[in-house]
């Protein structure tokens, strides 16, 4: 199976391996779908259609299914390798998941056919963000919900990301950029749909360790470069 896009960057072995783990599922994954969770204050229709845009190795699958009870899951993933892996772990937590090898840019899914699409830390992987943000768009129904929770530029431009992992640096973006993105797009949502962790995996440098040995205050909101942005937005009911 080929890769459907030439811009696809390929993940580094260490990056390939952290998917799989502990870590990415219990304090990156849970804790992210938790806080979008708490982040939606439009109602979550019954049996929703779920879409996982960059569902990778399929970590997601059983947090997604307990946290909104989707009637039909799709998983979308560019790499056939953690497609493949997302068919086993599927396949252990009893899961049906639709899998499809497709770039975000051309999701393959009919207009107005998802009702909550879940982007957890993939759009800073995609160098055609613009096309994905429009398909996202195309495949949500209106009043359709967009989960968005991304690492912005001050987190993936850091000495220690950029060791371990891959990434297009030429397209990355601070917080406010990436919900601009999302406004610019015609997506609707208040401060109350946007949260900024700082979570210690995310402290750029240092990953929080010399707030938790005491050396240094941690900086206030307001006051520090975001590092994580996560954003519930809604497609119009009425849209253009």
């Amino acid at each position: 199976m080929t890769r459907p896009a030439s811009t696809y960057v390929e993940e580094t072995r260490f990056g390939f391996w952290f998917l799989q783990s502990h870590t990415w599922q219990h304090h990156v994954l849970r804790v992210a779908i938790n806080d979008l969770k708490r982040l939606v204050s439009w109602d979550i229709p019954a049996n929703p259609v779920l879409l996982d845009a960059g569902c990778g190795q399929g970590r997601s699958f059983r947090l997604l299914r307990e946290a909104f009870k989707p009637g039909r899951m799709i998983g979308l993933d560019a790499d056939p390798h953690s497609l493949d892996c997302s068919a086993v772990e599927a396949a252990r937590e009893n899961i049906e998941v639709e899998l499809n090898c497709a770039d975000c840019a051309d999701l393959m899914l009919p207009s107005a056919s998802v009702d909550i699409l879940f982007c957890h830390q993939t759009f800073h992987h995609l160098v055609e963000q613009e096309q994905a943000l429009q398909e996202f768009w195309r495949v949500l129904k209106p009043g359709g919900l967009l989960l968005f929770a991304e690492s912005t530029e001050a987190y993936i431009d850091t000495w220690v990301i950029r060791w371990f992992f891959r990434h297009p640096m030429h397209v990355q973006k601070s917080a406010a950029q990436y919900l601009q993105m999302l406004r610019e797009q015609g997506f609707e949502f208040s401060e109350k749909n946007v949260s900024y962790p700082y979570l210690w995996w995310s402290r750029a440098k240092d990953f929080g360790l010399l707030e938790r040995w005491g050396l240094r205050k941690p900086k206030p909101f307001g006051q520090r470069e975001e590092t994580l942005v996560n954003a519930v937005v809604r497609k119009p009911l009425e849209s253009r």
